[in-house]
Parts: structure tokens; sequence; C-alpha cells
């Protein structure tokens, strides 16, 4: 694979000194947007995404920081941007005042052609700005260092990797009489998404990539191969726009984490397409899916915010990711976890 040379601003160390190194994923509560800070084992760290503009640029900005916090740092290496949506970019001059961030990775320039939504243009220059001078573009193939952790972008600017990595390669099943949409024509379909990987460990962020898209990942060969955690796409397979079955039932994800909002993503036929992937150990939802009923929401334990929005506290959700193969999930609200083992 073509790897992006870079220099590496090595980030300071985490929190608990001297524990058992783990690849530290935060998927921060931007209310229905996209924010996960990933820190390696070794200490180099990465946003991806920035929350929503304006006023609730604040809200995610702090929470971003509280994250920081959380993991021991004082700034962010990289800033990832998957696509320019406003909940995925509009963050983005706020999160830097916060995480000062040396590099930043997104898929080029936004083209008038995709759909766009209202005021785009705005954000993307404000984006512009504080990129400028430090910005590198990805194409699916790219690898980015990150430490002793390995980041494989595997989606951008509408194009797929041409190669399975992952163990991937062998035909799909699931491709026979999957359901096919036609091509997207948002800029959802643009977005820039990375396979993250620690020992035998895998986390998959493809951002709000649309079904046509993941259907090339998945179609007639499986290039992602097995996947242990999974950010669901466009926050909980939002409506038919997203999640893919024969993308998602081939990746087998033994762990899948919704960053929804009270009242977008995780729709009851989304959640149904959740349960019939084989061996899922485990659903976590940022929010309370307020629209569903109680069958289709995941258990209690393991939604880290229960309320609508007015009243959130910002819970995240984490993931530590040990060298030995195990990982274990975390609900910051109420502390309960899960342990799991790659397999």
């Amino acid at each position: 694979m073509k790897q992006l040379i870079l220099a590496l601003a090595v980030a300071g160390g985490l929190t608990q000194a001297g524990s058992t190194p783990a690849l530290r994923i935060f998927v921060v509560d931007v209310e229905g947007g996209g924010a996960t800070l990933v820190v390696s084992p070794s200490g180099q760290s990465m946003l991806i995404d920035s929350g929503s503009p304006g006023a609730a640029a604040e809200r995610d900005s702090a929470r971003i920081a509280d994250a920081m916090h959380a993991a021991g740092l004082a700034k962010i290496d990289y800033l990832f941007t998957t696509h320019y949506d406003s909940d995925h970019v509009g963050g983005a001059p706020a999160a830097n005042g916060v995480a000062h961030f040396d590099r930043f990775f997104d898929h080029g320039e936004m083209d008038p052609k995709w759909e766009q939504n209202a005021g785009i243009e705005q954000r993307y220059g404000a984006y512009l700005a504080i990129a400028r001078g430090k910005r590198a573009i990805v194409k699916p193939g790219d690898t980015i260092p990150f430490g002793d952790a390995g980041v494989d972008v595997v989606s951008a600017q509408g194009a797929v990797i041409a190669k399975p990595i992952n163990g991937g390669g062998g035909p799909n099943p699931f491709c026979k009489d999957a359901d096919v949409k036609p091509p997207n024509t948002t800029e959802n379909s643009q977005s820039a998404g990375v396979l993250i990987t620690y020992r035998r460990f895998t986390f998959l962020d493809v951002g709000d990539l649309t079904w046509d898209k993941e259907m090339d990942l998945a179609c007639p060969t499986n290039k992602l191969g097995r996947v242990s955690v999974m950010l669901a796409t466009h926050h909980g397979f939002f409506g038919d726009q997203s999640g893919a079955g024969a993308l998602l039932w081939a990746i087998q994800p033994q762990v899948i984490i919704a960053n929804n909002g009270p009242r977008k993503g995780l729709a009851a036929p989304a959640f149904d397409r959740i349960e019939k992937v084989t061996d899922l150990e485990g659903l976590w939802q940022s929010h309370l899916a307020l629209a569903n009923d109680k069958a289709h929401n995941t258990a209690g334990d393991m939604i880290a915010n229960p309320e609508a929005s007015a009243d959130c506290k910002g819970h995240a959700i984490r993931v530590d990711a040990r060298a030995d193969g195990t990982f274990v999930v975390t609900n910051t609200r109420n502390d309960y976890s899960r342990s799991y083992r790659v397999r």
C-alpha cells in the first residue's frame, strides 16, 4: 500500500502510566454527529470528525476536551475528517481550539456535483482555514503512520480499496440476492473511512458511507475480513441510505457501537439488520433511540445517554483494546463494562 510520509508528533502518555498498553477509543457524544478519539498504545492520537457548528460547537468541543482529559492528552495529533456534512466537520474550528491539531486528513476538494446540505461551503471554508499548510488528501489504499497501531484508508472520494486487507478476499455469500440501491449523489458517498488495527484487534469507521459504496467493499468479495468493533455507519445505519446487509453480515463485527442521537439513526429496520449479525456479542448506543420501542434498543446499561438532548450529559463509550487480544467496552455514564476476546 502507498504510505503517506508524515512526521509524527508524539502525544503525551496516558493517564495510567505503567499500566498494560492498550489502544483506546472514545466515541464522544455529539448528539448524533461524529467525533471519535483514538489513541495508540504508544501515545499517537487522532480525532475522527469534529461534531457540529454554531451553538453546538462549544458543547461538542467541551466533550472532546473531556475525552482528551480522560486519555491524558494535552493535544491531539491528527484530525481525520470523513466528509463535509455539518455534523462531521462543522465543529472543526472549535475542536482545533482545544486540540491544536498538527495534521489534517480528508477526502479532497468539495465537489459541487454532489448534493450538499445548507451552509456547507462556509463550513468547508472554515475547515480549510485551520488546515491550510497541514493538510493531506487520502485515497483508498493509503496508510497513515500511527505508532504501534495501523491505519488503513478503505474508502475516499467515492472509491474503495482495490485489494482486500485484514484477511478478506473470500467470496461473500451475502451478495447473492442482496438489496442493491442506485448510486448515491450526496457528499456522504465521498466519505473517507479507516480500518484501525492493533495486533489482532480491528476498528472500522467509514463515516456516513452510503449503501452503494458499502456494496463495493462487500461484493463480490468481502474486502475487509472480520472486524472486532464497528462504528455503525451513518449514526446507526441511517434510514436506508447506509448499512448494507451484504457488508455488515460479512465482516461479522463482534461489537457494534452506534453514535446515534435521541431521534437520529438506529431506526427499527437497522436494528433488525444488526440482530442478524452472526455471533454479535454486543450493541452499544450513544443514545436511547426514543422513536424505537424497548425491543429495538440495546440493554439499558449499554446506552450512554438515556435522555433527550436538552438533558443530555454527553457521556462517552470507551473501548480499551489490549495486546493480549482482549478488549473492554465501557459506558462512562455508569462504568458498566463488558470484556471480549478478539476472534
